[in-house]
């Protein structure tokens, strides 16, 4: 899926994944008034939310219209967020740069999510705290949201490999009922991760 296939589901003017926070991400903290980046942000719900609780928020993407309506929810809700269009896999996070860094439903090939993974630790602070919610492998046999590609979609294994380096750590494959906007709903197999540098 590329960027195209984003601009289009961005397009309209509806939020494809609705304006409300991830369930997992509402429950966690960071550092107060610490950096956070979201990465593979889209229209911004997760990041708007952030921002709301004090963080300051970047957000990354390659769809420049989910970042528009990023920026639009953002002044919705009375907050600042810095927006970035780019690749995720060629863009350098910096080193001990973030407090922070999140990722719900951000789906890579398995080459690309080797790299996001490793850039992910290296870029976090000490103690910074990563956040991550994905769908697993199994999810394809629900049909209720994620890709329809196996390829993109991820096991408890791999993803144990991919946050080794972290030092306290819950990964945990879970099966939940999903509503955020009509591209995310119903019972749903998903892995949720709370890594800390």
């Amino acid at each position: 899926m590329n960027s195209e296939f984003w601009n289009d589901r961005y397009s309209s003017s509806d939020y494809a994944y609705g304006i409300e926070p991830n369930d997992f991400l509402k429950k966690q903290n960071f550092k107060p008034k610490g950096n956070i980046l979201c990465l593979a942000e889209g229209e911004g719900r997760n990041a708007v939310f952030l921002a709301r609780q004090g963080y300051k928020v970047t957000a990354i993407d390659y769809s420049l219209k989910g970042l528009q309506k990023t920026q639009q929810l953002a002044k919705i809700f009375k907050v600042s967020i810095d927006t970035i269009c780019a690749d995720i896999g060629t863009y350098d996070f910096d080193e001990n740069q973030w407090d922070g860094i999140v990722c719900i439903f951000g789906h890579f090939p398995p080459s690309l999510r080797n790299k996001v993974h490793s850039k992910i630790y290296s870029s976090l602070k000490k103690g910074g705290k990563c956040v991550l919610v994905a769908y697993s492998k199994e999810q394809l046999k629900y049909n209720t949201g994620g890709p329809l590609n196996a390829d993109l979609l991820y096991s408890i294994n791999e993803l144990e490999e991919d946050f080794s380096d972290f030092k306290t750590i819950l990964i945990e494959q879970i099966e939940i009922n999903i509503s955020e906007g009509k591209f995310h709903d119903g019972l749903s197999s998903v892995i949720q991760i709370i890594g800390e540098k």
